[in-house]
């Protein structure tokens, strides 16, 4: 940084960035200067020769080739918004991503029609990471409580740590188990993001998920599927009657994750797509055996 006035600020980070051949230089460039120096941009408006102290440019310098090497700027941050919730991220925990999303919207009216016909709800978040699903269904429904469950001590470290940002913590618990190895009892929904990258594919992968995101957290074995095998062959033993199961899919997954669940007695309910228009939720619920 050879300028020292807020506004230059702005545009040599933005050129540095843009530089280095990243898409969303403008965007990222304005995010970590505000992040660094306090001041947002309407700030370089109102006082674009606000001077900033050395010591802030040279951490600026630094986080600014974190982000040229393919760190993500939220990982950067250490946080990042979901679903109208602020959650705190982790080494340990995937960074939640928009198309996310669609899975808590596919379940809202699951949900209200639950609590609205039993009074409370109980979920299960497999592989829960940061708690971004959980909680923010937490945040939704006051009558709802949710058990997170990761095989990671450090992810659920930061969910818990996010049920307490998010003032849901109450309602939270966090369970160290392999799917469904130490858990006990039923509940009305399960939901999941599992891993469903197959193992071959996660190399060609953004720099920014390769480097940074958990692989186990990402690798679905060979074919992407192995995880919702295994929750298709628990799920009946933890469902209340009338229970259902909400699942992320990867592209092009329905038909075989359909087919998975055909096979252990499930139908399915519901299908949600992501902002880009793939479909990236699916909602299944138990066929009731005479």
């Amino acid at each position: 940084m050879t300028g020292h006035g807020l506004a230059d600020i702005h545009r040599q980070a933005r050129a540095r960035l843009t530089a280095a051949g990243i898409e969303t230089a403008d965007l990222d460039a304005r995010l970590l200067v505000e992040w660094v120096t306090g001041y947002d941009r309407l700030e370089a408006i109102r006082n674009p020769d606000r001077p900033i102290e050395q010591v802030v440019l040279m951490r600026l310098n630094e986080i600014l080739s974190r982000r040229i090497n393919g760190e993500s700027v939220h990982r950067i941050i250490g946080k990042r918004a979901f679903f109208g919730i602020e959650l705190a991220l982790s080494q340990d925990t995937l960074e939640p991503r928009p198309d996310t999303e669609a899975l808590v919207e596919l379940v809202i009216p699951f949900l209200r029609q639950r609590i609205a016909e039993h009074g409370v709800a109980d979920l299960i978040d497999l592989g829960t990471g940061t708690g971004a699903i959980a909680l923010a269904l937490l945040d939704q429904f006051k009558e709802l409580r949710a058990v997170g469950v990761d095989v990671s001590a450090g992810a659920l470290d930061t969910a818990r740590t996010n049920a307490h940002l998010t003032g849901v913590s109450h309602r939270f618990a966090a369970l160290r188990s392999d799917w469904f190895a130490n858990v006990t009892g039923a509940y009305d929904l399960i939901v999941s993001n599992p891993p469903y990258i197959p193992s071959l594919e996660i190399a060609g992968l953004q720099r920014e998920v390769v480097l940074h995101d958990p692989i186990r957290a990402l690798d679905g074995g060979p074919d992407g599927l192995i995880p919702y095998r295994i929750i298709a062959g628990h799920a009946r033993h933890h469902l209340r009657t009338g229970g259902a199961v909400a699942l992320e899919i990867g592209f092009g997954q329905r038909a075989d994750i359909e087919a998975i669940f055909a096979a252990e007695n499930f139908v399915l309910k519901g299908v949600q797509n992501d902002i880009g228009g793939h479909e990236r939720a699916l909602l299944f619920a138990s066929v009731q055996k005479d």
